[in-house]
């Protein structure tokens, strides 16, 4: 039975990695999603038990996010701040600047897949009818969407993942993560403006520029004032003793409740694949780990010196593991690995799997739903492309996050 589910873990992970089957319209989340079946189905692990795996607490909270992402982007938020900053067009470094801490900042306080996927299409636009070169622009918004999110238990899933299993304390994790974050995001704007230098000015082709009208939905000003203020509470309430999916889940059943936006639109806008694939990888790993393969594999590595309790060098297996599979599937893998009393492990995993999704193109999902989405304009960011900043930038974060462990250790 240990080679079945040993089979099955490599399987599937690599399936996560290559991100297809070929000759299969399979993607990450299916891939993941039979994996979880062929282990309930070959007994690996019993439905009892694969139900059980699922860390409800980190999914209720995943949820509730983009519950209240849907209020913003139904009311129109998104779009009205992005429209807000096109006035800083005719100086696209400026803009550039502007765009960039907004996607960070928002991304700190919901999940960047979320903001990547909603501030996308109206960026793409508003560079093409400005004749700009949109590809600085938006790959600067999937970088700084996952660097700002590397600042909160909130930012993005792996994060929300590591402080529920963790059980980190909100105000701390926020007081470690911040400032290498903050410091990483100087770093990549003036990387970007260094490697873009003579291509952030350059005009778009002409025929990108006609779009077909936006259908996106007007700014109502009270249904955003709604959606901000549940992130003002919700936020207060992190600081208190009260489970954070608890206060996350209540803010969300509250926005729910209203007289103007049907809960089906709502609900439509709940990245459904993302929630289903942490709950197959959850079954997975729990699968692999009733083998006690984890324990061995981690005695295995640490009799070879290589100690994940050294934050060194967590960050470099975190940063490897995550170019591989993508930062959420070697996330879920490595907390098994964690010493519990120790946080700055946890805190070292969540800023080390983020800045590593900058890497390349399949590191994080936020890179991919940029990438996708802006296809659709006729923009292209081929991986090469990508690589070029994102190299760069990655190394950066990374430098800045050793410095900052070793400062940490002195201090």
């Amino acid at each position: 039975m240990v080679w079945v589910v040993l089979s099955i873990f490599g399987i599937t992970y690599l399936g996560i990695a290559l991100g297809r089957v070929p000759g299969l319209m399979l993607d990450r989340t299916g891939i993941a999603l039979l994996g979880a079946i062929a282990m309930v189905v070959t007994g690996a692990i019993t439905t009892e038990k694969a139900v059980a795996s699922v860390d409800v607490s980190t999914i209720l909270l995943l949820f509730a996010l983009m519950i209240i992402s849907a209020q913003l982007r139904l009311g129109g938020f998104y779009t009205r701040a992005v429209m807000l900053l096109t006035g800083m067009l005719k100086r696209p470094s400026w803009f550039l600047l502007l765009s960039m801490v907004v996607s960070a900042t928002l991304s700190a306080l919901l999940a960047n897949d979320i903001i990547c996927l909603a501030f996308t299409p109206v960026l793409a636009l508003s560079l093409l009818r400005a004749r700009l070169n949109p590809i600085p622009f938006l790959i600067g918004l999937a970088i700084s969407s996952n660097i700002g999110s590397a600042a909160t238990i909130i930012g993005n899933p792996q994060n929300m993942l590591i402080g529920q299993v963790g059980r980190l304390n909100f105000a701390d994790f926020l007081i470690w993560c911040a400032p290498p974050a903050i410091i990483s995001f100087m770093g990549s704007y003036a990387l970007i403006l260094l490697f873009y230098r003579h291509d952030l000015y350059r005009q778009a082709p002409e025929d990108q520029a006609d779009e077909p009208p936006s259908t996106w939905p007007e700014f109502d000003r009270w249904q955003s004032m709604k959606g901000l203020a549940a992130i003002g509470i919700l936020v207060m309430l992190f600081f208190t003793g009260i489970p954070r999916e608890l206060s996350a889940i209540a803010i969300a059943g509250i926005l729910l409740c209203s007289r103007k936006m049907k809960s089906r639109q709502i609900l439509q806008l709940v990245d459904w694949h993302l929630i289903m694939l942490f709950c197959a990888l959850f079954i997975v790993i729990q699968a692999l780990e009733t083998t006690g393969l984890p324990a061995q594999m981690a005695a295995t590595i640490n009799s070879r010196g290589i100690e994940l309790g050294n934050l060194h060098i967590l960050v470099i297996v975190s940063t490897i593991m995550s170019n591989i599979f993508s930062n959420v599937p070697a996330t879920i893998l490595l907390v098994q690995f964690l010493d519990t009393l120790n946080p700055l492990q946890w805190y070292t995993l969540a800023l080390s799997s983020t800045f590593a999704g900058n890497l390349i193109v399949i590191g994080s999902i936020a890179n991919l739903i940029v990438i996708e989405q802006a296809a659709g304009f006729g923009i292209k960011i081929g991986f090469l492309e990508h690589a070029r900043i994102g190299v760069p930038v990655t190394l950066f974060s990374l430098l800045v996050l050793m410095g900052w462990i070793s400062f940490q250790a002195i201090f």
